[in-house]
């Protein structure tokens, strides 16, 4: 591989604005390259023009220069390098940076290099000072990890009531060493043991220490190092920033108490434990990303010097280097240090100073494919379009669209089926996104807060799409019949049961217990479901809301499951018949369930509002309040008809549409900007080709207005009216599909 593209696979892609413009510094070598070639064309044309004689009677005398110049005992190597470029230190507005001075500027071609030279300069001092900032944070956050952790030894020797018999430890970040009771040792791990199940953010109810200087602090006066104080905690407070139901309901009604005293209690301690636990490995992750940093912009550097030295025939990149190697970026080793510190802490008070288990919790093993699951994805692909081709050449040899019982099957059964059909969809779509933000090395895992080494890449999201849709038409093609059986007059039980069944499957390996399956990725699902359903109780993270929105995409699916209890609760599922729209109750109930996402979404945003006090929150949940007040008109209109319900469902609508497709542009995406330097788009684009981008905002507005086929009441003759309620809920999910994409990713 190039260096080049191992550079850009490299990148930090939160920082990547901060590294070293490696393609564009090529680029311009590559011009250099090119002038230098016609340059020494023209002069190979212009000596042939020259009398031979002339050249040589001069031959001899340039030849001998040469050789004088190229004697080491009249110049030294320090003067050779010295006579192409002069790299002095410059402070500017109190920052040292660089600057290169080019020697050899009135060469032909000289102004080239020297706009190369500034150009590497201020690509240098960017990453410089870039880097300089961050360790400088770095640095702050451990001293508060340091004062945390003080806290953390004193909870637990508070917990365990244990002597204070003390024995060396190592040190946390950026502190001496320090002591802890022995017998804490033999508790640590049993108590951490059940903290290491963890998805999402950190809980918001964060240990703060603020100790006094000097208080507390006792030196040993044999030894010299600090004993943990327990009085540490008297400065100790909890942070509670209501994201619990109880805690969010007392916060609501004016409970001033927004931090209460350490309850020394031991679920406290396994709560704390597991957030500090949690913060050394975000923290380590980090160091190791500056780390990373700052090596590969110094070998970027090296690279471009050795590619400029072989173009222009020059020995420059020695003493540019050796700049390189003196400067703060080149020579600077607290993040060493650092390191050291920090896996030598962690290893003694998170894995019970086993340094196997600390450091592959600090450095997880990169994820890898596993050839079972592209092997049962290939296999469960082939069956799905297997099983397709089946049911259409069984429908075509039993010409089963001319039958009586088609109009039944489609009004009872196809409702139920079109449920796993949305579900498959939606999930597709995500398999794409998932590998699109891999394409464009999006963090997602990092953005959804997924616990490390647990998120699903898009061949397992494939995977149990395609599983499902086997089994969804396994059961289709079971009880595909048409006509009842002329004996009983009604279908055959069992294979009327066949889609609950599917369900009941689908759910209870959802909730499973037991380590199959993807447990850990089904568990962050239901937490983020139970979230949105209690929402505003929760504090409302990114995970939560995103999902959110997915699941106002499946407005239709919510609808089915409905129908699901109403056909086989009150309905006669043996002869395929149901009444379930005569009922009042199935009727107030086909408003909620469409209703219900957009709420909970609604109601994130207020408590957003209520929390962080952005008004942009309350806008938007204005968008969604005003997409419940459409949802329900048009249903009102699909229920009861009339000309009134058209005009006030078709008002609505298109409000909530025209309100939606501009946050979706100009909010979410970010697009639709005049003054940007890439016309009518962001600043900074994901997808170099914009006709990607200009595509997208056409899409979204075709699919923002797909609800008119419901106003206008469209009808399209070779497709059943539910067949076509369910292509319109499908582009509803394409179009979140599309959405997930350019929200997550930009």
């Amino acid at each position: 591989m190039k260096f080049g593209k191992e550079y850009a696979a490299q990148m930090v892609p939160e920082w990547q604005e901060a590294y070293m413009n490696y393609d564009k510094l090529k680029t311009l070598l590559k011009q250099i390259h090119r002038m230098k070639q016609r340059n020494k064309q023209t002069a190979k044309q212009a000596s042939l023009k020259r009398a031979v004689t002339l050249y040589r009677a001069f031959s001899g005398l340039l030849v001998q220069r040469q050789k004088s110049q190229k004697n080491p005992r009249s110049l030294s190597k320090k003067d050779v390098e010295g006579q192409f470029i002069l790299v002095n230190p410059v402070n500017r507005d109190g920052t040292e940076s660089f600057e290169t001075t080019f020697l050899k500027l009135a060469e032909e071609g000289g102004e080239s290099e020297q706009e190369f030279f500034r150009m590497l300069d201020n690509e240098f001092n960017k990453v410089d000072k870039f880097y300089r900032f961050k360790v400088q944070e770095v640095i702050a956050e451990a001293e508060t990890l340091s004062q945390q952790m003080d806290a953390l030894l004193a909870f637990r020797i508070k917990v365990n009531k244990m002597p204070r018999v003390l024995v060396s430890t190592p040190p946390v970040p950026g502190e001496s060493k320090r002591f802890v009771p022995t017998d804490v040792k033999e508790g640590e791990e049993r108590n951490r043991e059940q903290s290491d199940e963890s998805n999402g953010e950190l809980s918001e109810e964060t240990i703060n220490s603020v100790p006094q200087k000097g208080q507390g602090q006792k030196q040993s006066s044999n030894r010299g190092h600090k004993d943990v104080p327990l009085e540490i905690l008297n400065h100790v407070k909890l942070n509670k920033n209501l994201d619990t139901p109880s805690a969010f309901i007392k916060g609501f009604v004016g409970s001033p108490q927004q931090q209460s005293e350490v309850n020394v209690r031991r679920e406290n301690l396994k709560r704390v434990e597991k957030q500090l636990k949690h913060a050394f490995v975000e923290f380590y992750s980090k160091i190791r990303h500056l780390k990373s940093f700052s090596f590969m912009n110094v070998l970027a550097f090296s690279k471009i010097m050795k590619k400029y030295d072989k173009i222009t025939s020059r020995k420059a990149s020695i003493s540019y280097m050796n700049m390189v190697d003196n400067s703060y970026i080149g020579s600077s080793d607290e993040l060493t240090k650092l390191i050291e510190r920090v896996e030598a802490a962690f290893i003694k008070h998170f894995s019970n100073s086993n340094r196997s288990k600390g450091m592959n919790i600090l450095r997880p093993k990169a994820k890898r494919e596993r050839h079972r699951t592209t092997f049962s994805l290939g296999l469960f692909v082939g069956c799905t379009f297997a099983l397709i081709l089946a049911l259409i050449f069984i429908i075509h040899a039993r010409d089963l669209l001319d039958k009586r019982g088609k109009t039944q099957y489609m009004e009872n059964m196809f409702p139920l089926y079109s449920f796993f059909a949305f579900i498959v969809l939606h999930m597709l779509m995500y398999a794409g996104n998932i590998y699109f933000w891999r394409r464009y090395r999006v963090n997602y895992p990092f953005i959804f807060g997924f616990k490390r080494g647990t998120e699903l890449s898009y061949r397992q999201v494939l995977l149990v799409s395609f599983g499902l849709a086997v089994l969804a038409l396994l059961s289709v093609l079971a009880n595909l019949d048409m006509e009842m059986d002329p004996e009983t007059n009604d279908y055959k039980a069992l294979t009327e049961l066949l889609p609950l069944g599917v369900v009941v499957v689908v759910i209870v390996l959802l909730i499973c217990p037991f380590n199959i399956i993807y447990r850990s990725s089904r568990f962050f699902f239901l937490t983020c479901i139970w979230h949105c359903i209690c929402a505003p109780l929760y504090k409302v993270t990114l995970q939560d809301f995103f999902l959110a929105d997915q699941l106002t995409s499946q407005v239709q699916a919510f609808r089915s499951l409905e129908f699901y209890i109403c056909y086989y609760g009150w309905g006669d599922y043996k002869r395929r018949e149901n009444t379930c729209k005569s009922y009042g109750i199935y009727n107030s109930f086909y408003f909620i369930v469409a209703v219900i996402p957009y709420l909970s979404r609604f109601l994130q945003c207020m408590r957003r509002l209520y929390e962080e006090r952005d008004p942009m929150q309350g806008y938007n949940g204005l968008k969604y309040f005003a997409t419940i007040i459409a949802i329900s008109t048009r249903t009102a209109y699909g229920l009861y008809t009339g000309m009134t319900w058209k005009i006030v469902s078709a008002t609505f609508s298109a409000i909530a549409a025209l309100y939606g497709l501009y946050w979706d542009l100009v909010v979410d995406w970010g697009l639709l900007q005049r003054q940007s330097k890439n016309r009518w788009l962001r600043d900074k684009l994901l997808i170099h080709s914009k006709t990607v981008y200009f595509a997208a905002m056409v899409l979204n507005v075709l699919l923002r207005f797909a609800w008119l086929q419901t106003v206008l009441d469209l009808q399209v003759s070779f497709l059943h009216r539910e067949s076509l309620i369910a292509l319109v809920a499908s582009l509803e999910i394409i179009r979140r599909g599309i959405w997930n994409f350019f929200q997550v990713g930009e």
